[in-house]
């Protein structure tokens, strides 16, 4: 089914108090275990760049004012 958005909102707007609730809460955890995977994924490509050398840790400020310039 091609749903476009503005009738997705339209649909929405029918629902009742408990309904629209309910979705808002779904909602709430779908994009939180979005962000959680993007992080997930960022933490790996991170990983990945240490292993091959391509990202450096430094707790010298000096080093990280280098890094930045």
């Amino acid at each position: 089914m091609n749903t476009t958005f503005n009738s997705i909102v339209e649909n929405v707007l029918k629902l009742s108090l408990d309904e629209k609730e309910e979705l808002q809460a779904l909602l709430m955890k779908y994009v939180l275990e979005a962000r959680r995977e993007e992080i997930h994924q960022k933490y790996l490509y991170s990983k990945k760049q240490l292993q091959h050398g391509i990202l450096k840790f430094s707790d010298k400020i000096e080093d990280l004012r280098k890094e930045l310039e």
